[in-house]
């Protein structure tokens, strides 16, 4: 019935506004620096773990439903509580968006170690290692990190940047923070150890599902946004399925044929040795500048991300209003 809700025009302007702002105030002072919204996540997710923590997949389930259904359920709340004025709603997105993306933080955090590696201080950098990637850093010289932090700029681009819109757009602000939330929990419990093997295999399928949509639109935006879109596109095609994460593989060989380098191969996780197939084999291997170039490829990723987002919702509200006005 008419006038029961925001029209699709109207919250399609409120994300346009919000998300906008959220991530021009993120472009100006990245995260913030205390009380961090994904850190008190972080905290109150731990809690709930040592209370429901069983090697089982079932209470692992419990742990995900509770600590990702309860975000959601907050940010439905929220919403629901400033959806009678445009501009609190447009407020509540932007905060939203800049609690939930890194994409600043994650350019920082990568160029400072960029820096360290061009001044030849190789202890530097590796200190800095542990801020952005997982990766044992005592293992590593100083072609390998170079390695790592690109890869970890692709990575993160969708983790940290596009997913969250990609659900902000398709769910608002609960679904910013609901992705936001999976996201965090995958990192926290979804890795392969004796602890976390069943307990975190909830939380890690769920990632898996949630960030599908967001890796293979960051992939596409990288091939638009890259100097050799063919080499992306065409990278993605051969070499993404090799990667052993279904989301990170389009985006890492995405961005390896955009930049015309080449990723993968082995790498060191708390001592585990892996040997990764190799992303974009023609392309070269990386060097430390080509950190910069992979933050500005993420950089216009991210502005081309809120594009395509406004883009498809206000697609999608005029095909909505021409029904309408046809029924």
């Amino acid at each position: 019935m008419p006038g029961r809700g925001p029209s699709p025009s109207r919250t399609t302007a409120v994300f346009a506004y919000g998300a906008a702002a959220g991530l021009a105030v993120d472009l100006l002072v990245g995260d913030p620096r205390r009380a961090h919204p994904v850190a008190a996540f972080g905290r109150a997710a731990a809690a709930v773990e040592q209370r429901l923590h069983r090697d089982h997949r079932a209470w692992g389930a419990l742990h995900t439903a509770v600590c990702a259904g309860g975000t959601v359920a907050l940010g439905a709340l929220a919403a629901r509580t400033v959806r009678g004025s445009r501009a609190a709603s447009a407020a509540l997105t932007a905060a939203s968006v800049w609690a939930v993306v890194g994409g600043t933080t994650l350019g920082r955090e990568a160029r400072a170690i960029g820096g360290a590696l061009a001044a030849g201080d190789l202890e530097v950098a590796r200190e800095r290692m542990p801020h952005l990637v997982g990766r044992d850093p005592q293992a590593l010289d100083g072609p390998a990190m170079a390695r790592a932090v690109v890869e970890s700029v692709a990575e993160n681009t969708s983790d940290a940047v596009v997913g969250a819109l990609f659900w902000g757009a398709v769910a608002g602000v609960p679904g910013l923070l609901g992705f936001r939330a999976v996201n965090t929990l995958d990192a926290m419990v979804g890795h392969r150890s004796p602890r976390y093997r069943r307990f975190g295999w909830a939380s890690a399928r769920l990632d898996d599902l949630a960030g599908w949509p967001g890796a293979r639109l960051t992939a596409a935006l990288a091939a638009v946004a890259g100097r050799d879109p063919r080499g992306a596109v065409r990278a993605w095609r051969a070499d993404a399925g090799k990667h052993p994460s279904p989301n990170a593989g389009p985006v890492e060989a995405a961005f390896a044929g955009a930049l015309g380098v080449r990723l993968g191969g082995t790498l060191s996780y708390g001592g585990r040795v892996e040997h990764r197939p190799v992303l974009n084999a023609d392309g070269r291997a990386v060097e430390v500048a080509d950190i910069e170039r992979a933050v500005t490829l993420s950089r216009r990723v991210t502005w081309l991300t809120l594009a395509a987002c406004v883009g498809g919702r206000t697609i999608i509200s005029a095909v909505r209003g021409r029904k309408r006005r046809g029924a």
